[in-house]
């Protein structure tokens, strides 16, 4: 059977506890141990790249990670993935800060992973290589001659043409990420903005099944929506809070709660939901007392302007809405500028009664999920949910909501406040089923099954499906 070879851009090294990792760490690894393999990735340190590979082996599974020099890291990571491709691929060009340097440095950082990567790799060995980070490194694996089958999944939106096409160097990284065999996206819209995005650039010819070709190479698109471990999620939010949370557990009991966690990020729409909150409070006064909003946002990307900018919005607005709206023993707004485990959070969302999810902009959003699938059955909280997350495509029974319009996630958090029993039962049923069926090892099943059915570079070379030809798109 094929090993498998996972390339992304952090790794995380095995520390022997099931639930440390996070539910796309554990897909992963699953599909690891079915087959064997490597994972490949940045070690989360610095030094310099060309440093001997870290090497740990448990089981059939081995680790290999890299060093980024101070320049590498600054460049590849901080300027170019997280400085121009985050903003763009969220629909924010005006944060975009795009320079050549940056762009090199990307170039260069994928050029030597490749390099790194090229000796692990065996015969028949299927690669599988994830997120914006990596975009060019099919590209530079085949310069270096492996031809072995190497698909390629997107954990964020793709942005439409009219965005891609802003970044400088759109032709190139649209020509390699080509260089796939598979190339899976989140939803419908992002894989067809990738076409889009493509057909602008050059001729491409569309077949049936998501087959395409494109400068003379051949490559397939599909839509893998990312699952969560819905079945360990259910058994993790049953029973009691911890000890220290006893105090939280009868203060909800007091009022309805409206929870949401997200990492502090410009896409999640933060600023957008305290103001939604305070609509809903001066539009619903029969509210005012009886409620409270909890936000959870701990720091990410702590250097970053733009993350330091819209800490000091929320912390702002939260003192404001509070200072307006606050009681004597009744304080309506919460925000927590912190990290929490992920077990206490998943007890947390089953004694919460709305979860509030509104991106602006997102691939999935598995907290969305996650929420869903903490929910007591017999009476469950209801979910609040941006149409913009990729998660809306599946949980249609949310209440789902336009970020952008504070009344719209007014109206909708006043609904879910207030909606029967037996409605919130029937779409939470709805909700799980989807879960079920797709979590995340049908994910990684799917993903790995499709890419395991194309045919390597040098058979496609031998034959090409013209008489499939549906569409030419130029």
């Amino acid at each position: 059977m094929s090993r498998l070879v996972v390339v992304s851009n952090r790794v995380a090294l095995p520390d022997g506890k099931k639930n440390g990792a996070g539910g796309l760490a554990v897909g992963i690894l699953g599909a690891l141990k079915n087959s064997g393999g490597v994972w490949f990735g940045w070690s989360g340190e610095t030094g310099e790249i060309d440093d001997p590979l870290k090497k740990v082996s448990q089981g059939n599974i081995q680790w290999a990670t890299f060093n980024l020099s101070e320049e590498d890291y600054e460049q590849y990571y901080c300027q170019f993935s997280n400085g121009v491709l985050w903003p763009a691929f969220h629909y924010r060009l005006d944060l975009v800060d795009f320079t050549r340097e940056a762009w090199e440095g990307y170039l260069r950082v994928n050029a030597a992973m490749a390099k790194q990567l090229a000796p692990l790799i065996q015969r028949g060995d299927i690669i599988w290589i994830h997120d914006y980070h990596l975009l060019p490194l099919a590209s530079e694996l085949r310069r270096l001659g492996v031809n072995n089958r190497i698909g390629f999944f997107l954990h964020i939106p793709f942005p439409t043409p009219e965005i891609f096409t802003a970044l400088p160097p759109c032709k190139t990284l649209l020509e390699q990420m080509t260089d796939y065999d598979l190339l899976g996206f989140q939803t419908e819209a992002d894989r067809q903005a990738f076409i889009d995005s493509l057909g602008l650039q050059t001729q491409v010819t569309t077949y049936m099944d998501g087959h395409h070709m494109a400068d003379g190479k051949s490559f397939q698109t599909h839509v893998y929506p990312i699952g969560i471990e819905t079945e360990d999620v259910i058994e993790q939010a049953k029973g009691p809070l911890p000890a220290r949370l006893a105090q939280l557990k009868a203060e909800l009991g007091r009022v309805q709660n409206i929870f949401s966690v997200e990492r502090l990020d410009y896409s999640k729409g933060l600023p957008e939901r305290f103001l939604a909150f305070e609509t809903l409070l001066e539009k619903y006064p029969e509210h005012i007392g009886k409620i409270r909003y909890t936000q959870i946002a701990p720091t990410s990307r702590g250097d970053v302007q733009a993350y330091q900018d819209i800490r000091h919005q929320l912390e702002t607005e939260s003192g404001r809405i509070n200072g307006k709206f606050g009681q004597l023993g009744w304080t309506p707004l919460y925000y927590l500028n912190q990290h929490f485990d992920r077990k206490v959070l998943l007890k947390v969302f089953r004694h919460t009664n709305v979860g509030l999810v509104t991106p602006l902009r997102d691939g999935m959003n598995l907290v969305a999920k996650e929420y869903v699938a903490a929910q007591d059955p017999r009476d469950p909280g209801v979910l609040v949910l941006s149409q913009f997350a990729g998660a809306a495509n599946e949980l249609s029974a949310a209440v789902l909501v336009n970020p952008y319009d504070r009344d719209d996630v007014a109206n909708a958090l006043h609904r879910a406040l207030i909606m029967p029993k037996e409605e919130r039962i029937a779409r939470h049923s709805e909700m799980m089923a989807v879960l079920r069926h797709q979590d995340i090892n049908a994910w990684q099943e799917a993903f790995i099954r499709d890419l395991k059915q194309v045919k390597t570079r040098s058979a496609q070379n031998d034959s090409t499906p013209a008489s499939l030809a549906v569409q030419r798109l130029s």
